[in-house]
């Protein structure tokens, strides 16, 4: 006797668990085994995420979910039970991770508010799917995998200085995946939306900041990027000087100000998706913007000193530098800054000159960084 093939069913169990039993018996009469979910009682009506009675008591959801999805994984194909077409969000999840993974996919209806292209073929009743299968014990080669359209994505990554010290914002995710891990704000682009206006909204409805001044970072469209399917991101960056504290909203659990640190991207894991890969191509971009480009006044309240300037260039560039080296090239470079007739009161000593932004937007000659010496280095 041949090995039976193997199927694990998906859906809405709090909506259509009834159905989905149903499914899995006309599946396992036709002598195709069931992998998931496991037919019994679920313990926990109500709440998002089903847990059954033959679950591990003394497992987390996210040890359950996770086994459940390697059962997923190992199936010869998968069947969607979602009566009127409905697909709620746990489900469009494991679907972005089953089609990521090429494994043949059927729908019992035709699915609904998805962004995929799903042909006609692969939705069929389940038992004529089961009758298919068990003509020859295997499924049928004429069902193609469903071809993934991309979701797009806007992410900002916002930098300003907090006690001279570079921060950046991040936000808790309150939602799966990477509930509870740091993250970028950002989301999906609704219809009728621009990159722009999307990224400022994700913004101002996750931070409570709003309309700060973009300059596009660049395209994140690796596929493996976003377990929930094949997202393409376009990260924009953002710099404001001296920002406020910040609170969580939306599906963001809590907002915060955080120091940047080689730390957040050392192993890839700290920050939620690929955001610690973004986060580190923002600073070294920041910190060529520096070198090239006036941009440092955009991390400065006016008026401001010229060794408030330089502390910009200390925190984003990670070095010391000389205060008399650096008066004097911020003073010779034309049109990086304007010399008020103001003086600064606020500190100790001989009162600072003020001074606003100049009307240059590229530094000529350019501000060159400093090369760090390692131990050693003559």
């Amino acid at each position: 006797m041949g090995i039976s093939p193997t199927v694990s069913l998906i859906g809405s169990f709090r909506k259509h668990y009834p159905e989905v039993k149903a499914a899995a018996q006309v599946f396992s009469d036709a002598g195709i085994v069931v992998k998931a979910p496991p037919i019994s009682r679920i313990v926990n009506p109500g709440r998002e995420y089903a847990r059954f009675e033959s679950d591990c008591e003394q497992c987390s959801d996210h040890a359950i979910q996770a086994a459940t999805m390697e059962k997923i994984f190992n199936s010869d194909f998968v069947y969607v039970v979602n009566p009127g077409g409905y697909i709620g969000r746990s489900t469009a999840y494991e679907l972005g991770r089953v089609h990521e993974r090429g494994l043949a996919v059927f729908y019992a209806e035709p699915p609904k508010d998805l962004p995929i292209d799903v042909p006609e073929s692969a939705v069929i009743d389940a038992s004529d799917l089961a009758a298919a299968i068990g003509e020859n014990g295997v499924v049928p080669s004429r069902v193609r995998r469903p071809r993934v359209a991309a979701l797009q994505a806007a992410d900002i990554v916002i930098f300003t200085l907090r006690e001279e010290r570079l921060h950046v914002l991040l936000i808790e995710r309150g939602k799966e995946p990477y509930r509870g891990m740091r993250a970028i704000p950002g989301g999906f682009v609704r219809p009728g939306e621009s990159l722009e206006d999307a990224a400022r909204r994700e913004l101002r409805e996750e931070t409570g900041l709003a309309d700060p001044p973009l300059r596009q970072l660049g395209t994140y469209s690796k596929p493996e990027r976003d377990p929930r399917g094949r997202v393409v991101s376009t990260v924009f960056l953002a710099i404001q000087p001296n920002l406020s504290a910040v609170t969580g909203g939306t599906d963001a659990d809590d907002a915060n100000w955080v120091e940047v640190e080689e730390s957040m991207w050392r192993d890839g894991s700290s920050l939620a998706f690929d955001h610690a890969k973004i986060l580190q191509d923002a600073l070294e971009r920041t910190r060529n913007l520096l070198e090239l480009t006036t941009v440092a006044v955009d991390f400065c309240e006016e008026p401001f000193t010229i060794s408030e300037l330089r502390k910009v260039y200390e925190a984003v560039w990670g070095v010391e530098l000389n205060p008399g080296n650096f008066q004097r090239q911020v003073r010779e470079t034309k049109g990086f800054v304007v010399e008020t007739t103001k003086k600064s009161t606020s500190r100790m000593g001989k009162p600072a000159t003020l001074f606003r932004r100049g009307q240059a937007e590229f530094l000529r000659p350019p501000m060159l960084r400093p090369v760090k010496r390692g131990p050693g280095s003559d």
